[in-house]
């Protein structure tokens, strides 16, 4: 994680095998894929330019709701995301917001650190997968 609590990795896959791969990870854990918003297709679509970049949101009650149930707010920063995107050298990246960071944020106390320690796993075993 790094000071704006941002987690970065590099995908071993080109982007659309990256979404498909994601997209698995996610369903397999019994995680909900709520929403791709396709930034990147959007763009091209209005005429403008932009690499390809899509926004995964998912989530599973289980995991944020003890978070939420704390502080409402919290719902700022869930349900989950991972952003996909390609950078100037055309490797595909990922990059979402650290579970400990999102805790941070909202002031949550050391009695959810299991919680937020478990999202934390589950996202990074997601990212892993590509």
């Amino acid at each position: 994680m790094d000071e704006q609590g941002l987690v970065r990795h590099t995908s071993r896959y080109p982007f659309d095998e990256t979404i498909t791969r994601l997209t698995q990870a996610i369903e397999e854990r019994g995680i909900t894929l709520l929403a791709q918003v396709p930034h990147g297709a959007a763009a091209r679509k209005a005429g403008l330019e932009l690499r390809d970049t899509t926004l995964l949101i998912f989530g599973n009650p289980r995991g944020g709701t003890p978070l939420m149930a704390v502080n409402q707010e919290v719902g700022l920063d869930l349900p989950l995301r991972i952003l996909v995107w390609v950078d100037e050298q055309g490797s595909t990246q990922l990059t979402y917001n650290a579970p400990a960071w999102i805790a941070q944020r909202h002031g949550l106390d050391a009695a959810l650190d299991a919680a937020v320690a478990q999202l934390g796993k589950a996202l990074e075993g997601i990212a892993q997968s590509v």
